[in-house]
């Protein structure tokens, strides 16, 4: 059975971090590629970040590049987002993806002072 589950969210205000973790479970996680995704109220799921098996290459969207990292960590099958500079429109629920396999139950990230 396919697991993933996100931790690490929560409330913080602008300027702030946060890091979040996905641990994955139930497929051979260090043979796929992962990806975050966010979705705030009101608009479409858009990915924020993904990083290809061996963790050798990333990328970002436009709205994040130079203020969030997507890392991973094989021995683990953990997948994490560390999040930096934190703006109002972060505010969205997150959730991890594994490529051919699925998504994770999402969790908070709600910035504001």
């Amino acid at each position: 059975q396919v697991q993933l589950v996100e931790s690490g969210g929560g409330l913080v205000q602008p300027g702030g971090s946060l890091r979040l973790s996905c641990a994955a479970s139930g497929f051979t996680f260090s043979r796929n590629a992962m990806r975050w995704y966010r979705q705030a109220p009101g608009k479409e799921r858009e990915v924020v970040a993904t990083i290809t098996s061996a963790g050798d290459s990333t990328n970002y969207a436009d709205s994040v590049k130079g203020r969030f990292t997507i890392s991973r960590d094989n021995a683990k099958n953990t997948v994490y987002l560390q999040m930096t500079s934190l703006k109002p429109e972060d505010t969205a629920v997150y959730y991890c993806y594994a490529v051919d396999w699925g998504w994770g139950q999402g969790t908070q990230v709600t910035v504001s002072s």
